[in-house]
């Protein structure tokens, strides 16, 4: 029992590392470079409405003072952290006037607890409800550096500052490419306010949160905060062209772009021989499309000439779709090692809702990946397996050898069954 024992868990080790393998190939180094401080902007609904009172017990506005300063206490050392107000200041009925309360409650830095504190402690819930604008100043408040940048919106009410749609100033924030996320959380929120804050953390891969309870408040809001703290791979932003001669030139990396509806964006990599091209693509559907989409990614030559592609097609079911692709080129025998330009073409089929608005553009992320390429042919990709073929094989043949046995204990069982 105990040897049995013993090699099934050698097996499940075995196994583990060949996985293990093939997730990660040989070449594969962690970036080691210094990442920026992260940087998480809180984003505050002081409008008049904070002052219900129908969460636990007491006002809206009360739970979210205390989820901040629970929040304050617990925030990480590296992370700087920032506190906007909107709807904090003007007691007035002027709409145009009450559509600019929005001020910087405590400045993106190095966090002073008792200052933070103290500076929440003087809201009072007071005017308006001006999300668009109070979206674009945070996202001045973070502009700079390459660290995580994250905004948390909290609000109870939809933005009562049409026609500046703050889900069309999300996407706006997204269009520029600088990594920034928002993420936001419904006070016992209405189906407007839900779809309204939806949309907003949607065009940014953001998180929405419906909030009861204070206790749900404070513990989302740290989590957020403590993610922004997590290592992350923040993406470069690019700009695809309309054909591949005019196309940027790309390293490996992690990128992101717009692409419009229907359009095509074309990107080049340079592969040096016995040099092995992976890339990958997803496009996100950040507002209401119609079903029955795809998105194709093609290698092509300078020449066009088609060398490898991915596709995937959707039914919208899911809100972002990804396809890939690897190139292997051969090693040169000749004393020339010239690189070879591959165009990489990014094709989508999406078609827009009734009255959706097109641009900007859907967001875009491609990952390029140039490594050494396999040792020899037999370990070129084989029906996308790569080096992991042998093993696909390995796991036929047991199974054709068990089920070998198999039939012939059955056949053997019927043939005792029938002398008895």
């Amino acid at each position: 029992m105990i040897r049995r024992q013993r090699l099934a868990a050698g097996v499940c080790a075995l196994l583990a590392a060949l996985t293990a393998g093939l997730a990660f190939p040989a070449g594969a180094a962690a970036d080691e470079t210094e990442q920026a401080a992260p940087k998480v902007e809180l984003v505050l609904d002081v409008s008049g409405s904070m002052r219900t009172r129908d969460i636990d017990g007491g006002t809206r506005m009360a739970a979210a003072k205390q989820a901040f300063n629970e929040v304050l206490d617990a925030t990480p050392e590296e992370v700087e952290l920032g506190i906007r107000t909107l709807g904090a200041n003007y007691h007035g009925n002027d709409r145009r006037t009450g559509c600019k309360d929005t001020a910087q409650l405590y400045p993106v830095g190095p966090l002073d607890r008792t200052d933070a504190k103290t500076a929440v402690a003087t809201l009072a819930p007071t005017g308006w409800t001006p999300i668009g604008p109070a979206l674009l100043k945070a996202a001045d408040d973070l502009n700079g550096g390459d660290g995580t940048r994250r905004i948390v919106l909290i609000s109870d009410g939809e933005d009562t500052c049409q026609p500046l749609d703050p889900c069309e100033v999300a996407r706006e924030i997204a269009a520029k490419g600088i990594g920034l996320t928002i993420d936001t959380l419904g006070l016992v929120p209405d189906a407007k306010t839900r779809d309204q804050l939806s949309c907003i953390a949607d065009a940014t891969g953001g998180t929405y949160t419906s909030v009861q309870h204070k206790e749900e408040l404070s513990d989302r809001v740290g989590q957020l905060v403590d993610r922004a703290a997590d290592p992350v791979v923040t993406p470069v932003a690019t700009e695809g062209a309309t054909e591949c001669a005019k196309a940027p030139a790309l390293k490996s990396g992690l990128y992101t772009d717009r692409e419009e509806f229907g359009q095509q964006r074309w990107y080049k990599v340079d592969v040096n021989p016995g040099q092995e091209l992976r890339a990958s693509v997803s496009v996100a559907d950040d507002r209401a499309v119609n079903p029955d989409y795809g998105v194709l990614l093609r290698a092509v030559t300078l020449h066009g000439r088609e060398i490898v592609r991915g596709e995937a097609a959707g039914n919208g079911r899911t809100d972002a779709i990804s396809t890939g692709l690897r190139y292997p080129r051969p090693e040169n025998d000749d004393d020339d090692a010239t690189a070879e330009t591959v165009c990489l073409q990014v094709t989508n089929s999406f078609s827009a809702a009734a009255g959706v608005k097109t641009s900007p553009g859907l967001p875009l992320e491609l990952t390029v990946d140039v490594v050494d390429g396999p040792s020899n042919a037999a370990d070129v990709a084989a029906f996308g397996l790569g080096r992991g073929w042998w093993l696909l094989g390995a796991l036929v043949l047991a199974g054709f050898i068990a089920g070998l046995l198999w039939g012939w204990l059955s056949r053997w069982r019927v043939a005792v069954w029938r002398t008895n």
